[in-house]
């Protein structure tokens, strides 16, 4: 994965690293969903708090199971997804789309807006 921060997550936590030929099926066989798009942990500093909170953000909601995008399947996931900044998490609910979260935020900020962005309707997404 190529970051030890990002390495713990699938070693210690079997967070599974999914490619866009894997990403279907993974989402499929989970009814909640929060995909964490890394981008260049060497450029984008934010991804290893990411890598750090995201354990602690499946603690506090159980119900979501947990990946990493591969780096070289992000940009295409990226631009399916329309988000813009990294490093992001992407919530979804039997492989439709939610919702997103950029960059690291305030713990407070997480336990307000995952309860929301879980409550919504699938919203359309790029084919």
């Amino acid at each position: 994965m190529s970051h030890p921060l990002l390495d713990r997550l699938h070693n210690e936590f079997n967070y599974p690293l999914l490619t866009t030929d894997s990403l279907d099926e993974f989402t499929q066989q989970n009814t909640l969903t929060v995909l964490f798009f890394t981008g260049d942990p060497i450029r984008q500093k934010e991804t290893a708090d990411v890598a750090v909170v995201l354990p602690e953000i499946i603690g506090q909601f159980p119900q979501l199971s947990a990946a990493v995008i591969d780096r070289g399947s992000e940009l295409e996931l990226q631009k399916k997804y329309n988000f813009l900044v990294w490093p992001a998490l992407v919530f979804l609910r039997e492989g439709e789309f939610l919702g997103s979260i950029t960059k690291i935020r305030d713990w407070s900020e997480y336990l307000d807006e995952i309860p929301k962005i879980l409550s919504r309707t699938p919203q359309p997404i790029a084919s």
